[in-house]
């Protein structure tokens, strides 16, 4: 965590937030492209992130997105919060369809393998995500949905 993590959070807190999620996105993914993964918004804010690309499962073209992310294990957990919104993102139904995924954390690059938690286990790592992201209790407070959670392995932490 950083000087400007407190910042992030209650920025991330606001219920109109969601309305510049695709801005961000689109800045994130410059900043990181120019950067050659050495910088992103998350990062500058001083927490763990990555880019998660997935190959669409009916355009086949690979997809990237930048996600904050909680170091577990050997590997990375990332939610599919969406903000709380209503739909989850469409990264999510992508990343149900593949076998493998591609993970950059830094300039670093990684083939994972992302597996849904569900059920108890997913609430034993739903509160130690909150302990870097307490968003996300907010994110689901907004939503009916379960907001789910992935385990990306194969990555390497650090």
């Amino acid at each position: 965590m950083g000087m400007l993590t407190p910042l992030a959070i209650k920025i991330g807190s606001l219920t109109w937030m969601p309305k510049f999620l695709p801005q961000i996105t689109w800045l994130d993914k410059r900043i990181h492209r120019v950067t050659r993964g050495h910088w992103s918004i998350l990062r500058m804010a001083g927490l763990p992130n990555l880019m998660l690309t997935v190959v669409g499962r009916k355009s086949g073209v690979p997809r990237s997105t930048p996600l904050l992310c909680v170091p577990y294990r050997n590997g990375y957990l990332i939610a599919g919060s969406n903000f709380g919104g209503s739909t989850a993102p469409v990264w999510v139904v992508n990343v149900r369809a593949a076998d493998r995924v591609t993970v950059a954390v830094g300039a670093e690059q990684y083939e994972a393998t992302a597996r849904e938690i569900t059920g108890e286990e997913r609430e034993v790592v739903w509160e130690h995500m909150l302990k870097t992201w307490p968003n996300y209790a907010r994110y689901a407070a907004r939503t009916s949905r379960t907001i789910p959670v992935f385990f990306l392995s194969g990555a390497v932490t650090g």
